[in-house]
């Protein structure tokens, strides 16, 4: 590739060129907007399957989901395939099992029919859940506690399901694109990762008594072709379906269209990588202003998203939110908030565990939330949230205008992602676990909270829970910690746990390194 010096550009620099000038905010949302339309007729083919969004593309492509979950991509690249325990997304068996099914919406812009979370990364999650549920039912049998009555109520036969393994379908089913030897390689590390749920403490007693059915992945794109009189009830097939839309054309080629006013460029996945088009906009800033969007033009539109942005900080900012101004220059929108609830994570004396997993008892008391920044605001919505609390650990960068009775019950520690200061979090949680401790001591119930809610604050429990509760949940001040050896499994297994109550949580690599160097007395880089 030669760079010419007569100041003609070379082909690379062409093609960004016309990269940057096709991938324009209109092209994007209008591309959106056409993806989102395919979304809705397959949501309504089966109405009473609730709608998921998988982060963070997927949840551009309707303006109401049920859910969301996170399976990321690359835990299905060739040779990187995993299963992460960090996300576990049981929530969404959960779900499907309690509805019968679920509709999962992601898109790529690779030039694919479908994202490799939708090839290879649930695929992999549906057959390592399968094929755990599986054993534990047969450990049940084993021991006595599941009777063969009870066999029957999710095989449709009354014989031992160890004779009948068929009947529960623990096969990886992946789709036809993926080579077999791919295929093969998957397939000899189910059971290693199988192990690892198992041993994570996950509650799969709860996900087998919810599902009936073995969970199994379909997938549908623009180009599946569908005959409207023929399509099955999702009661009538022989699984729990995980149906996987992607929602935009697999063309990775820019194509011009016209409207009645306006001609654009689509862009397939036009919803990825947020931060380098959408100026601020979040999905749902675009939902509730899509009309006003779509009709500005591509002259207008940018103006557009820039006064609605805008309007929204200065309202946030006027309830004492936390609302920067945006810049489009290195551009680092934050997920956006407005929605997130909190999480109450239930730990107490009265709490429980067996041989595998945490669980609450039925008549737990809360401890902890977990949330963002946004929930300490003094607003109808939270009211009764803030009412309940005694004190709040703030991790977020900025500080929060609270009113606590008590000015020690408050703890401002400002911290950042670890891409940004690979020892922030690590150099803030002896403050961090010392503030809980002094007012747990008290039985104080306590808020913790970053900006969104989902990896700072998260961690931050984690390790207050790793360091102050023992295996059974219970408050000790610390004496079990000090008897035991942390291992990367412990860890693990009160992550989960975590996870259970705060099914958003979304903790970095960088970030769980940094707790489990402080819990095991040594470096933020230890882990």
């Amino acid at each position: 590739m030669e760079n010419y010096r007569d100041g003609k550009l070379s082909i690379y620099r062409a093609a960004r060129s016309i990269k940057r000038r096709d991938n324009t905010v209109y092209n994007a949302l209008q591309s959106i907007h056409e993806d989102s339309i395919f979304v809705g007729e397959i949501s309504q083919l089966w109405p009473d399957l609730p709608l998921i969004a998988n982060l963070r593309c997927g949840l551009w492509y309707s303006p109401k989901f049920h859910s969301t979950c996170y399976f990321k991509s690359t835990d299905g690249h060739t040779n990187n395939w995993s299963f992460n325990t960090s996300r576990l997304n049981l929530h969404v068996a959960l779900l499907s099992g309690q509805k019968g099914g679920c509709i999962i919406v992601d898109s790529t812009r690779k030039g694919k029919r479908f994202p490799d979370s939708m090839s290879k990364t649930i695929p992999i999650w549906t057959c390592v859940l399968n094929r755990a549920i599986l054993n534990y039912r047969n450990k049940m049998l084993d021991s006595g506690l599941l009777m063969n009555r009870e066999v029957a109520d999710y095989s449709n036969c009354a014989e031992d399901v160890k004779l009948k393994n068929h009947i529960w379908d623990c096969s990886l089913h992946l789709p036809l694109w993926v080579p077999d030897t791919e295929k093969a390689a998957i397939e000899e590390r189910i059971e290693k990762w199988t192990n690892q749920l198992e041993a994570s403490g996950a509650d799969i007693a709860c996900i087998s008594s919810c599902l009936k059915k073995p969970l199994r992945p379909l997938w549908i794109s623009q180009k599946t072709v569908i005959w409207l009189n023929e399509v099955p009830d999702h009661n009538q097939w022989d699984f729990t379906p995980i149906i996987l839309v992607s929602a935009s054309s697999s063309s990775d080629v820019f194509r011009n269209k016209t409207t009645s006013e306006f001609s654009w460029n689509y862009i397939p996945g036009a919803g990825d990588d947020e931060e380098s088009w959408a100026r601020g906009l979040t999905p749902t800033h675009f939902w509730s202003h899509v009309h006003d969007l779509i009709s500005s033009g591509p002259d207008l539109c940018n103006q557009k998203v820039a006064d609605i942005v805008e309007k929204d900080r200065v309202y946030r900012a006027h309830r004492g939110e936390y609302a920067p101004p945006v810049t489009v220059k290195n551009l680092k929108m934050a997920d956006d908030v407005a929605d997130v609830s909190n999480v109450e994570l239930p730990l107490a004396s009265n709490m429980h565990s067996d041989d595998t997993t945490l669980q609450p008892s039925n008549d737990y008391c809360t401890t902890f939330w977990i949330g963002s920044t946004n929930l300490v605001v003094g607003t109808t919505k939270h009211a009764a949230l803030m009412s309940n609390v005694d004190c709040i650990l703030n991790c977020d960068k900025e500080p929060v205008s609270i009113n606590l009775p008590d000015s020690e019950a408050h703890l401002h520690l400002p911290m950042v992602s670890s891409k940004l200061d690979r020892f922030s979090l690590f150099n803030n949680l002896p403050a961090a676990v010392n503030f809980a401790k002094l007012n747990l001591r008290k039985a104080h119930r306590l808020l913790v909270c970053c900006r969104s809610g989902e990896d700072i604050s998260v961690c931050i429990c984690l390790a207050i829970l790793t360091s102050l509760f023992d295996d059974k949940g219970t408050f000790d001040d610390g004496r079990s910690f000090s008897e035991t050896c942390i291992t990367k499994l412990e860890m693990r297994r009160r992550l989960v746990f975590v996870c259970k109550f705060a099914i958003t949580a979304r903790p970095s690599r960088g970030n769980l390194k940094q707790v489990f160097g402080f819990l095991t007395g040594g470096s933020a880089a230890s882990a």
